[in-house]
């Protein structure tokens, strides 16, 4: 077989895009102002709208309302009205009233509620629907129910009665320890500023007592549609039809008063950092949080464009040296991300956030501060930038190549941020065009100044988690005043840079051949049985033009082991994964894979080991090299990669011992299956026996023999290129003399647990959280027949629903009363109508 093929269309679309000519632009140049792709105007009463033909998914539509009023404009008396607001709409209006809306969303299988297509935040309140269309009129009565929303709104005293339960619920359960430290967060965040005193949640108080006439009040006042605009998005014949029925719905609305001028609420800054040490015994872990307030900029111009690339440039660089960073020995946290976010609409913010080990916060703030201090005076290096450069191309590529393709929802929420914080959208084609010409030009000095946006001296707040309190204010102070001095005296050296190796591959193996070659024509397959015994069947599909999805999966996992080495082989991947299962080290890998789509995971199952990966058509040949890479790699684990990888595992440990809720879920899943080893919970003293060479020796044996495993591939590939690549690094793994854990499915080792056989009451006692679970399961089937493995599988798949059911009550009722499950069931048939009814 030829191992040069000719061009095939993959390879035309990828030069497609290497084609794409580049842009004559004016860094003055005025993005454009219209929306791309999409029918845009304004009806005579002031709404917006939006609207665009899009297939992806057919025979759905993407809807919006968005209403430029959040809970930052309540007053004193109002403080969680605009949620309390999005929770009546749903409930009645003037056209749908005894929760006619909910019964029919719930008819045509959309998502339905406040907060589940709903959202309100300090500036803006959106409602969201996806709905289908392949009847008319269901696309009509969907956008009824937006204008309803916009003006028809129902607030009387019974129907505030009826919802205040509801945002009661909601206020508690965002009283748990994420939220808690999440409003905390926003308050020291937003101090000095209104925002600071409106989330959205609002006050118990309010909730409880606010009037249906403060609650009108703020609804005729706000809801304006002057400052509101209606999205569609969908699979639409023609978009003018849809803008007719946007003028039939909400033309003959009106708003009581003139267009509200809406308030600029300043966001104060202020040099001197401000410190936090929050303690909380629920947290997940130890963790800390800097954030750098700046205004929002403007994005307007082709010089605005250019400088959100070279920031988008500044984080990725940065992120790179964090993960190469966690990787070390004796590394400062477990792991570490920086970002940007708007946080209101006049304000945004840079982010540095870090895990860490348990009173290790002020290290983790330590090495932080040090890394960007090292950025401004060194800078980052050109081989930095042009690694980066390379993922950003890779990724306009793939939405270039993509651009047909895009989802409904996307669109649509690109036009919501047009229409709420004035963000152009001007087409992926046009935006491919101005990457590929202004990429290659933005330089390393240039993507290094963004580091002065994170001096401690601009607006900084700086925050640590704790689930006992190590770190001191005084403590983060003291740190600043170090790195501030050390930078000052330049006594920071540079970044040293790894060796980067120019292939995966070091050496190419032989290629393998077929032995034998199945056509499914019915299902348009084709089967490979390759020279090492590896299966291959490959299906050409063209779902999304920049994808290719493979499996591969051998039969035999952890149930075959005895419990002795359960623990240890379990730990098989996540060991294994830090040390680097491809050849490489993590660190290394990632600069490898610049610029390529291409990504490769394992799995150690109950009854399988699986391999999967997902990558552009043109990077093919590198995802199969690390498939090769994966067989041929026998890894050995150091000192170093040991103490990282089971200190993150204790903390781990320790975090699902705080949390209530997992708490609860570990005990109802011990009950589920008699306190199997196979399904309890992993704890300390299961780590303490963990013995690492033991799990990647266990790991490297399953993934060592090509004769066991069957590969699926899938995606938009071309067969002329893609089965040389499979001859060569999948039919080039090269066999072992024995076989090596060769199983038969009919014959493989169920699982061992036990099912309860009466009931059992008990209390999960958490700090939060007190939750009495009743639960009876009998189960006459008789798992001991031919068909042992399914039944197996099925009563496993039921547990899982009981388990789920279970905590969603507790999720939102907090008391679980008593459950009372019997099946009275003598066949597997019995069984399945239980779960048809339950469901």
């Amino acid at each position: 077989m030829d191992l040069l093929p000719a061009e095939s269309s993959e390879m035309r679309k990828k030069h497609g895009f290497r084609s794409l000519k580049a842009v004559n632009v004016n860094m003055e140049d005025v993005l454009a102002e219209k929306p791309f792709g999409a029918d845009y105007g304004r009806l005579p009463n002031g709404l917006f709208y939006y609207v665009r033909s899009n297939s992806k998914p057919k025979m759905r539509a993407a809807l919006a309302l968005a209403v430029k009023a959040g809970s930052v404009l309540e007053e004193e008396d109002e403080r969680g009205v605009a949620h309390i607001v999005e929770h009546l709409a749903f409930s009645a209006t003037k056209k749908y009233t005894n929760h006619d809306i909910v019964k029919f969303l719930e008819s045509i299988g959309a998502e339905f509620g406040a907060c589940q297509n709903a959202v309100t935040s300090a500036d803006e309140t959106v409602y969201e629907l996806f709905v289908p269309v392949d009847k008319p009129e269901l696309l009509s009565q969907a956008i009824s129910i937006l204008a309803e929303f916009s003006s028809e709104v129902r607030v009387s005293m019974d129907d505030l009665e009826k919802e205040r339960g509801a945002v009661l619920e909601e206020y508690r359960g965002s009283r748990n320890a994420t939220g808690r430290m999440q409003d905390a967060h926003w308050v020291l965040m937003m101090e000095g500023s209104k925002y600071a005193e409106r989330l959205p949640i609002g006050l118990e108080k309010v909730i409880r007592t606010v009037s249906a006439d403060t609650v009108k009040q703020f609804y005729r006042k706000w809801y304006n549609l002057h400052i509101m605009a209606v999205i569609a998005v969908g699979d639409f014949s023609d978009t003018q039809s849809v803008v007719e029925l946007i003028r039939t719905h909400f033309g003959d609305k009106s708003s009581e008063s003139e267009p509200p001028a809406i308030p600029h609420f300043h966001v104060p800054s202020h040099e001197e950092p401000r410190f936090s040490c929050f303690v909380e015994s629920e947290a997940a872990g130890s963790a800390v949080m800097i954030s750098c307030k700046m205004p929002v900029d403007e994005l307007t111009t082709v010089k605005d464009y250019r400088n959100l690339l070279a920031e988008s440039m500044f984080f990725h660089a940065l992120n790179q040296r964090f993960f190469k960073i966690s990787r070390r020995k004796d590394p400062p946290y477990f792991s570490c991300s920086a970002a940007t976010d708007v946080l209101v609409r006049p304000v945004k913010a840079y982010i540095m956030t870090s895990s860490c080990k348990e009173k290790g916060t002020v290290e983790a703030l330590e090495s932080m501060l040090t890394e960007v201090a090292r950025v401004r005076l060194h800078g980052f290096s050109e081989r930095e930038i042009s690694v980066v450069r390379a993922l950003l191309m890779s990724e306009i590529e793939s939405a270039y190549l993509e651009r047909d393709q895009m989802q409904s929802t996307s669109l649509r929420d690109e036009y919501l941020q047009h229409f709420l914080r004035n963000e152009p959208v001007v087409g992926v084609e046009y935006e491919a065009q101005l990457q590929k010409t202004i990429l290659p030009y933005i330089s390393a000095s240039e993507v290094s100044k963004y580091a002065e946006n994170f001096r401690t001296s601009f607006s900084c707040i700086i925050k640590t988690i704790e689930p006992q309190a190590t770190a001191t204010v005084d403590h983060l102070g003291t740190v600043v005043s170090k790195i501030n001095s050390l930078e000052g005296e330049r006594s920071i050296p540079p970044w040293d840079d790894e060796h980067i190796p120019e292939e995966i591959v070091y050496v190419k193996p032989n290629p393998g051949h077929i032995v034998q070659q199945i056509e499914y024509s019915n299902i348009g397959a084709t089967e490979l049985i390759l020279s090492n015994g590896m299966r291959v069947c490959y299906k050409c599909t063209n779902f999304l033009d920049d994808q290719v999805l493979f499996t591969g999966f051998s039969y035999g996992g952890l149930s075959e082991l005895p419990e002795s080495e359960y623990f240890s082989c379990s730990m098989g991947s996540t060991i294994a994964g830090e040390i680097g299962v491809f050849g490489h080290r993590p660190s290394v890998l990632m600069d490898v894979l610049a610029g390529k789509r291409a990504e490769v995971g394992t799995k150690l199952g109950a009854y399988m080991r699986t391999f999967s990966g997902d990558c552009s058509p043109s990077d093919l040949e590198t995802a199969l090299q690390l498939v090769y890479q994966l067989f041929i790699t026998d890894v050995q684990p150091r000192e170093e990669d040991i103490k990282i990888v089971m200190q993150m595992a204790a903390e781990a440990v320790h975090a699902q011992e705080r949390d209530p809720y997992t708490a609860f879920l570990n005990r109802v899943r011990e009950l589920n299956y008699g306190k199997s080893y196979f399904f309890r919970p992993i704890r300390i003293g299961d780590l303490k026996k963990v013995n690492p060479f033991k799990a990647c020796e266990y790991f490297n044996n399953c993934f060592k023999d090509p004769s066991t495993f069957t590969v699926v591939i899938v995606g938009n590939i071309d067969p002329d290129i893609a089965c040389p690549f499979i001859l060569q690094y999948l039919g080039g793994i090269p066999r072992p003399p024995e076989s090596i854990f060769h199983f038969n499915r009919d014959h493989l080792k169920g699982l061992p647990f036990t099912f309860p056989s009466t009931i059992v009451r008990e209390v999960v006692r958490s700090p939060m959280v007190e939750a009495q679970c009743s639960v009876q399961l009998c189960f006459p089937v008789e798992l001991k027949n031919e068909n042992m493995m399914e039944d197996i599988h099925f009563v496993g798949f039921l547990c899982k629903l009981l388990e789920t059911k279970i905590i969603q009550i507790l999720r939102f009722k907090y008391i679980l009363l008593e459950f009372l499950y019997s099946l009275v069931a003598t066949s597997l048939q019995g069984l399945v109508m239980f779960v048809e009814t339950l469901a």
